[in-house]
């Protein structure tokens, strides 16, 4: 039994090809859309677990907390406008949208500001540590749905590899100083740090490796 288990959570190594993935960014099917849109909602509830746990945030949700903070805006509200300013930045960069683009910038903001309302904060710290791991169970499910729908990067996404791209740094590197640059400017702002982001930042990649694999052997069944 636990082995069966263990090989149903091996982590998948690439972007699995399924049944909804599309052939090209903007290729519609409704089935592609919900498949989407379920995607990038499991990712806004993931965000709010961790913003709930109160034991620290991923790093853009820092910098949106901090902006929040700051300005009296909705966190969902922040998020948005913030996916908005990073796609900006795509136009120098000449990354191209797709669908899924898009939908990342309404989806996820709507999801984590309805999903913050619903979701009480807590004061325990064991279930702030349980509701920061569910964050980031649900982020990395999120995640492999949204992506293996091929329909484009969301904006921060798209901001790093159009970087690796120009300026030929490695993926890594530029994702790690993208997310260091948003945190500290964050966490200079007031959003919040602790544990969770620290369990983010170790856990995330396996949380949607793992998430790449269910994917592919569900839809293989």
């Amino acid at each position: 039994m636990f082995s069966r288990v263990m090989e149903f959570l091996r982590p998948h190594r690439t972007i699995p090809h399924v049944s909804w993935s599309a052939q090209h960014r903007w290729q519609f099917s409704w089935i592609r859309i919900l498949v989407l849109v379920i995607g990038l909602s499991f990712f806004g509830i993931g965000e709010a677990f961790l913003v709930q746990s109160l034991l620290g945030n991923s790093p853009w949700t820092v910098l949106a907390q901090g902006i929040s903070f700051k300005t009296k805006l909705p966190l969902g509200v922040v998020t948005g406008l913030i996916s908005l300013a990073v796609l900006l930045l795509w136009i120098p960069l000449r990354e191209k949208p797709g669908l899924g683009t898009l939908f990342n910038i309404v989806v996820i903001p709507i999801s984590l500001q309805i999903s913050i309302a619903v979701i009480p904060e807590v004061n325990s710290p064991y279930l702030g540590l349980l509701f920061a791991l569910l964050g980031i169970g649900a982020i990395g499910m999120g995640s492999a749905l949204y992506i293996s729908c091929l329909l484009g990067p969301g904006p921060r996404d798209g901001l790093m590899t159009a970087l690796h791209h120009r300026t030929g740094i490695r993926v890594g590197r530029v994702r790690l100083s993208l997310e260091a640059i948003v945190f500290l400017i964050g966490w200079a702002l007031g959003g919040r740090v602790g544990v969770g982001t620290a369990l983010f930042a170790l856990l995330i990649g396996q949380s949607i490796a793992i998430s790449f694999g269910v994917v592919s052997r569900v839809t293989a069944k």
